[in-house]
């Protein structure tokens, strides 16, 4: 049996609603449509996304494509990795503040 994560109760007691600017921004930008600004945004996606492949640890890449492009929360992800949901979390608000930042000296 695995060490993992397992939560203690059957009611989930962890609050997975993180939405700072970072997941705004980076939610907008990865699905956002704006067909006035194509060019605009054709070029923060690859600037994104070269963020992602470039600035990102292996783990925290893993985890913002679980959760960005897979639709995971981080319960979910805490599962699939046995770890707690605070420590995917912790990875998620880490590699989400890199990427802002980054796109910011980027595209300002």
């Amino acid at each position: 049996m695995s060490k993992g994560y397992k939560p203690t109760s059957k009611k989930q007691s962890y609050d997975d609603t993180y939405n700072g600017i970072e997941d705004i921004a980076i939610k907008k930008i990865l699905f956002g449509r704006d067909d006035s600004n194509s060019d605009k945004i054709r070029k923060m996606k690859k600037v994104l996304y070269d963020v992602i492949q470039n600035e990102l640890t292996e783990r925290q890449r893993e985890f913002i494509e679980f959760y960005f492009y897979d639709g995971m929360n981080t319960i979910e992800i805490a599962q699939k990795c046995s770890i707690s949901p605070q420590a995917v979390s912790a990875v998620l608000i880490r590699a989400k503040r890199r990427m802002y930042k980054v796109m910011k000296y980027y595209l300002l």
